[in-house]
């Protein structure tokens, strides 16, 4: 899959949704993917590490998956906190109408699916959940987590997973240079390849 598929508005490839059985929330499920998006026959080994630490996602409040997908994050998220609102956030049109798709399949009710833009400016999130697109570039990567960490509200972490190989201890590095001093950023884990971390925002 080239990446200006996944990472455009609107794929270019033909919309041919499939059927595929994943495990979501440790329950097997059946989802409806499709090319153009981001992992569309499974769910991606990075953020299957990554949801190994869903006993870490607050059980209420806004929580923010960034770059959505056809909604793996965002729907497990769901399951787990179901008094939560979850914010499935993706620039491709496709990812957004996968993931709404998926959320009915299994009538899921308390995600809201929506472009970056379509999120109110003065919303806090008690929690950040991503798989970030690595592959957009260093700048774009960079401009992307300083729009989105600082609506962290106060004492609450955003975790993002990220292949060794592309970068993740640089990124490490990144953030604990360059965001705030009320912000920390440590690793938690390392398992298959992938980096954890996670970003606390202490005040």
């Amino acid at each position: 899959m080239s990446s200006e598929q996944y990472f455009s508005e609107a794929p270019g490839s033909d919309y041919k949704p499939k059927e595929i059985q994943v495990e979501i929330d440790g329950r097997p499920v059946s989802v409806i993917t499709a090319g153009g998006v981001f992992s569309p026959d499974h769910i991606d080994q990075g953020t299957a590490v990554l949801l190994e630490h869903l006993d870490e996602a607050p059980p209420s409040g806004n929580i923010l998956d960034i770059g959505c997908g056809w909604g793996p994050i965002a729907l497990s998220l769901a399951i787990r906190s179901p008094k939560a609102t979850i914010w499935a956030v993706d620039v491709n049109e496709r990812s957004l109408e996968l993931t709404r798709l998926n959320a009915a399949r299994l009538g899921i009710t308390n995600i809201k699916v929506v472009k970056p833009d379509e999120v109110p400016t003065d919303l806090r999130f008690d929690g950040i959940w991503s798989n970030p697109p690595i592959r957009i570039g260093k700048d774009a990567l960079h401009e992307l987590l300083m729009h989105w960490l600082p609506t962290l509200a106060i004492a609450a972490d955003a975790y993002l997973v990220v292949q060794k190989n592309l970068g993740a201890d640089s990124l490490h590095r990144w953030l604990e240079t360059e965001l705030p001093e009320n912000y920390s950023t440590i690793r938690v884990e390392t398992s298959k390849s992938f980096r954890v971390l996670r970003v606390k925002r202490k005040a």
